[in-house]
């Protein structure tokens, strides 16, 4: 891996090079380890003119042990901030400013103002830049290398969530099964949820975000389950709805399988070149020509990685299309007030007909199970 960070950085480089500054800060934590690697909580990446450093927090018993999947890149030196309360920022804006850069491109929209204005007093030689979103914008398309960590998630997802569904659910609360679902994706080798899990019943389900209460499953509820798991840092995502104990009701069956058609037709939207905004209207056009568009999500889908809401987003105003390579959800969900709703969450990778056309990472049955 160390070769990969490697190309990572000289990539960004190039791109703090063509804005004007020999040096470049990098705060963000999921940017810090596409660049560097796991690396202790805080740390910081210097883009230096003459060195790359990875500035930590701590003392030097805090450089993170195991295996060389779970430490920073082993050919980055490493500078540890003086003291235990020290802000490694302004250890590095020091540091570059030592090697002889006149300007700094740092991460605006990470940094604080206070942050901000503490580097400019700690190197005050430095013109400071904005480096943008410069790092999210190479973190969109992946390696195979972090594809196949998402592939390893979406199969612990997976597995946790089928392992759930041969349970006993009735009379179980929201909470309790949220629980039992973040327990057995640690149980099968994830790093821990992507996000918290949320599951949903009789009328909180379908709803986006929802916390789980301690309302208890009934029969005849739909029951919605969305969750993530974690594995070598990179998330993913999958959400099913499912009826409980009878035959789903007849309302129950046509909000389902339109809600399927939706997604269905936002995955088979996926090609390398699709606008991201069609992508969106292929899913929503399908509930909002039913009449269901006040019910809708503002946004279809999003991409996948370091973090589980990154671009590209498949939203009605989105701009951008999308490359091959590129892993993003599909998710259309309609809630109805009072009643409950259905969420359908896929993780996919966008990849050419050729190819085979979008790749299903997550693979757990998208019937309408009565469990």
């Amino acid at each position: 891996m160390s070769e990969v960070y490697a190309v990572r950085r000289a990539r960004l480089r190039e791109c703090c090079n063509a804005g004007g500054s020999a040096a470049a800060l990098v705060s963000r934590p999921a940017n810090v380890r596409y660049l560097a690697g796991p690396a202790p909580e805080g740390s910081v990446l210097l883009l230096g003119r003459t060195d790359d450093v990875l500035v930590c927090p701590g003392t030097p018993d805090d450089r993170p042990p195991g295996t060389p999947e779970s430490r920073p890149d082993e050919n980055l030196p490493v500078r540890l901030a003086p003291g235990p309360n020290a802000d490694p920022t302004l250890t590095a804006a020091a540091l570059a400013a030592s090697q002889g850069a006149d300007s700094l491109a740092v991460e605006e929209h990470h940094l604080t103002v206070s942050r901000h204005r503490a580097i400019a007093s700690a190197a005050p030689t430095l013109r400071l830049a904005d480096i943008g979103g410069a790092v999210e914008q190479l973190r969109v398309v992946k390696d195979e290398e972090e594809i196949s960590c998402l592939r390893i998630g979406a199969e612990i997802a997976d597995q946790a969530l089928g392992e759930l569904l041969e349970s006993i659910l009735v009379g179980r609360t929201e909470r309790h099964l949220a629980l039992e679902l973040e327990r057995r994706l640690v149980d099968h080798g994830a790093d821990g949820p992507a996000f918290p899990t949320s599951v949903g019943t009789g009328p909180n389900s379908g709803r986006r975000g929802h916390r789980p209460t301690d309302r208890r499953v009934e029969e005849g509820d739909f029951l919605s389950v969305c969750l993530g798991a974690t594995y070598r840092g990179y998330r993913c995502e999958i959400g099913r709805t499912f009826v409980i104990g009878t035959a789903p009701a007849d309302w129950q069956i046509e909000l389902y399988d339109l809600v399927f058609a939706a997604q269905r037709a936002g995955r088979e939207s996926l090609v390398p070149g699709a606008a991201c905004r069609d992508v969106d209207h292929a899913a929503r056009q399908v509930l909002d020509s039913a009449g269901y568009a006040d019910a809708l999500q503002p946004l279809t889908g999003h991409g996948v990685g370091l973090e589980i809401g990154e671009d590209p987003q498949l939203a009605p105003s989105a701009m951008g299309k999308l490359d091959a390579c590129v892993p993003v959800t599909v998710e259309p969900g309609v809630h109805l007030p009072g009643r409950g709703g259905v969420r359908i969450d896929d993780t996919l990778v966008v990849r050419p007909e050729a190819d085979g056309g979008p790749e299903l990472l997550t693979i757990t049955t998208k019937e309408l199970l009565a469990l």
